[in-house]
């Protein structure tokens, strides 16, 4: 039971309509958000107060510059918003205890317009907008790759007005497209976001107050202890024993065999009989899996599965493309003799495009069997999301255009679920108007970025506005998927291929089309997600939009001014080379970014997967994902009870499929284990425990975590002090020679010649 006092008691379980007097149902059509959201609301509850603004901003500035400053080094650190979710709550509670109650007049308005340094208790919804702004500076800026790759890599001046331009407006670009689609995917109750239940679990376990059940523990009793056995268990893997990890078994066993470390090593081969004992190891890269659907990490597992246990080792031990010439698990690009490709014999540093003498003469690109399967299955992920989409919600995408077209409301004039309904009646909405002239800005400012400047960036007017054009046409379908299954697929592939095709040979101009593609499209659907989060929350409307734009255009400016202090004060930051040795500013991702460039830039997809190219067969996969949903699809239709049959999901098979490469198979392994025993297990045995305790201790891990590493860092990191030397002290599964190429007279420095 809850206990709640003053103007929310009323509202707690009964929300009353000012037409009827008739009992609010909770008739949410999804389970989890029937049993996790709550259906009250109290409209006087205070929301963007000046103790929003003060902790939010500080939150958002805080993690912009600690996230961003991060990135550049070795050992990359992300802190999320659960850091400043805990932090927050003493601290406006200890704001809303001593600052003054008396209202502040604002000058130069006649005294007409006041505001209170503190309009009561720290509320619930000042607490959830300081997350929306903190949210927005943890969230990287992915066009500040671009500015890394151009100062460090190529060795190029830019300019940095056109710098900062190119940093706000593709973040700021996704504004439209969320507003265009908020209909579809807010206010539709089927459009129900499942990574938000952990923000609304933890929320709620940190404001009501909760009688302990006999024999129990709160939740927010069980969080505490949750995340103080996190934060001291994560002292072990990511400081005193990191080798835990990740261990691998067979490469234990079997210390001199190629082939059996290439089978069984987690980090660089198949992952079989490997394992972690690190909570980073389960959600580091591909999510908290507790904050899953169970259907959605089975059909995840089943792609990764096909790819890494059958494709993979056939097409490899066929010797597939010369698979055997280069390593089985890796993301760089090879010449023909196996050895890494020396990019710098292709691009002409005078005109900053590719020489095609020079790369005729010297050597086609050629990828590991696994990453050319990558590409390949994300060709078929992102036609059978929009095949998925069409024949799954088709209809009622349609049916929601023609009554929005027509002026109607859903359902006879009632909104779908409860949620809505209070929203619709308690808060003014955000007037379409304004999400149209934030496009219209943001459009106007990325044209005067990309042909101003001298072109310094190389994308003519066309190319954004094709790339505009993608995201338009992707943020729906993918849109869909996020909000069903939480799993995103990425444009990067397909906007790099259609410009790379167009205007080949520009290295600036493929990243900077990919960057506006993409990233609108990903802010879009963040924007989008926490639009859901404030719908469940109760926030109105208009703060969440204030909250969201002051978020972004700050975190937008503080990350790229500590890109650009770092990018032009420290010596041969991003170079490996010439930092001295332990140096930990190596760019790791600044790295992978370089080699797309040159892949789909400078050489471009007709000379890697056209018939210039040794991966031209790939291009089948565009067919086969636009195809592979409808027999999933008939058979769903003609055997509606089969409970197997409708938990198949080709998009999200497709993106597991493609998955590996950041993420290595122990991630895969052990995040389906964790994510089927809870969600499926669990959920199945223990229900009213699930229902209960499962988001508070997805919450709980995350946030022990988090907490650990900041304190790691600060304590030690910063100060480049890491574990003790010992056996157990190196992060590595031990299989050196995991990596290594397997053909015959290949040479590769620490591999037996075969």
């Amino acid at each position: 039971m809850v206990k709640t006092g003053g103007k929310e008691k009323h509202n707690r379980q009964l929300d009353r309509s000012g037409e009827d007097d008739e009992e609010e149902v909770n008739d949410h059509p999804i389970e989890e958000v029937r049993n996790t959201v709550p259906i009250s609301d109290d409209p006087s509850e205070p929301c963007l107060t000046f103790r929003t603004w003060v902790l939010g901003m500080s939150s958002c500035v805080m993690l912009a510059f600690v996230n961003e400053f991060f990135n550049y080094r070795s050992s990359q650190l992300s802190i999320g918003t659960v850091v400043v979710q805990i932090a927050s709550l003493p601290i406006g509670r200890l704001m809303a205890s001593t600052l003054p109650e008396r209202p502040i007049r604002v000058p130069l308005t006649g005294g007409r317009c006041s505001f209170s340094l503190n309009p009561g208790p720290f509320s619930l919804k000042e607490h959830c907008l300081i997350i929306i702004f903190a949210g927005a500076g943890c969230s990287g800026v992915y066009a500040l790759n671009i500015i890394a790759i151009v100062k460090v890599f190529y060795k190029r001046q830019t300019n940095p007005y056109a710098a900062m331009l190119l940093a706000q407006t593709t973040q700021l670009l996704g504004y439209g497209w969320a507003g265009l689609f908020r209909k579809f995917l807010v206010d539709s109750a089927y459009m129900w976001w499942p990574i938000n239940l952990v923000q609304v679990t933890l929320f709620r376990a940190m404001h009501e107050e909760e009688k302990r059940p006999r024999g129990g523990l709160t939740r927010l009793q069980f969080f505490i202890i949750v995340m103080i056995c996190s934060f001291a268990y994560y002292l072990i893997p990511s400081y005193l024993f990191p080798t835990i990890s990740t261990v691998s078994v067979l490469c234990l066993v079997y210390k001199d065999s190629v082939t059996a470390q290439q089978i069984g090593s987690g980090l660089k081969g198949l992952g079989v009989g490997s394992f972690g004992l690190d909570w980073n190891t389960v959600a580091g890269f591909l999510g908290n899996p507790l904050a899953l659907p169970a259907f959605t990490i089975v059909n995840v597992m089943a792609g990764f599965a096909l790819s890494t246990y059958v494709a993979v080792p056939l097409l490899y031990w066929t010797n597939t493309y010369n698979a055997k010439r280069f390593p089985l698990i890796s993301p760089h690009v090879y010449d023909d003799a196996g050895e890494a490709y020396d990019t710098s014999r292709v691009l002409d540093p005078k005109t900053f495009a590719l020489n095609l003498k020079e790369y005729n003469a010297y050597s086609r690109i050629n990828v590991s069997v696994l990453f050319a399967i990558n590409y390949g299955i994300g060709f078929a992920s992102l036609m059978s999301t929009l095949s998925h989409v069409a024949l799954y919600h088709g209809k009622e995408i349609w049916d929601l255009c023609w009554k929005a077209a027509a002026g109607k409301k859903a359902d006879g004039g009632k909104e779908q679920d409860v949620h809505t309904r209070i929203m619709k009646r308690n808060y003014k909405h955000v007037p379409q108007w304004w999400f149209h002239l934030m496009l219209a800005i943001v459009l106007a400012l990325s044209l005067f970025t990309c042909e101003g400047f001298g072109r310094q960036l190389q994308l003519p007017y066309w190319g954004l506005l094709l790339a505009c054009a993608i995201a338009f046409s992707f943020t729906l379908p993918i849109g869909v998927i996020s909000a069903t299954t939480n799993m995103q697929p990425g444009l990067n592939v397909i906007t790099e291929l259609i410009i790379g095709y167009l205007y080949p040979g520009k290295p600036l101009a493929n990243v900077v089309f990919k960057t506006y593609g993409f990233i609108s499209m990903g802010q879009a659907l963040a924007f989008v997600s926490d639009f859901k989060l404030g719908h469940y929350m109760k926030i109105p409307p208009r703060s969440m939009f204030f909250a969201q734009l002051a978020g972004t255009l700050t975190a937008s400016t503080v990350h790229f001014a500590t890109a650009w202090w770092l990018l032009t004060t420290v010596r041969n930051i991003c170079d490996v080379e010439k930092l001295p040795a332990g140096s930990p500013w190596t760019c790791p991702g600044d790295d992978v970014f370089y080699n797309a460039s040159i892949i789909w830039g400078v050489v471009g997809p007709l000379r890697m997967f056209g018939r210039l190219g040794n991966y031209w067969q790939m291009n089948y996969f565009f067919l086969i994902g636009l195809l592979a949903p409808v027999p999933a699809w008939l058979l769903q239709r003609a055997y509606p009870r089969s409970r197997v049959l409708q938990s198949v999901n080709l998009p999200l098979i497709f993106a597991g499929a493609s998955g590996l490469l950041p993420a290595r198979t122990v991630n895969f392994l052990m995040w389906g284990l964790v994510g089927f025993l809870f969600n499926h297990v669990v959920y199945r045995r223990y229900k009213a425990w699930w229902m209960r305790y499962n988001y508070v201790l997805a919450a709980g891990l995350d946030a022990g975590v988090a907490f650990m590493g900041v304190f790691t860092f600060v304590a030690l990191g910063y100060f480049d002090i890491y574990g003790p030397q010992w056996w157990g002290g190196v992060a590595d599964d031990r299989c050196n020679l995991a990596p290594c190429p397997t053909a015959p007279g290949v040479v590769a420095k620490g591999c037996p010649l075969v």
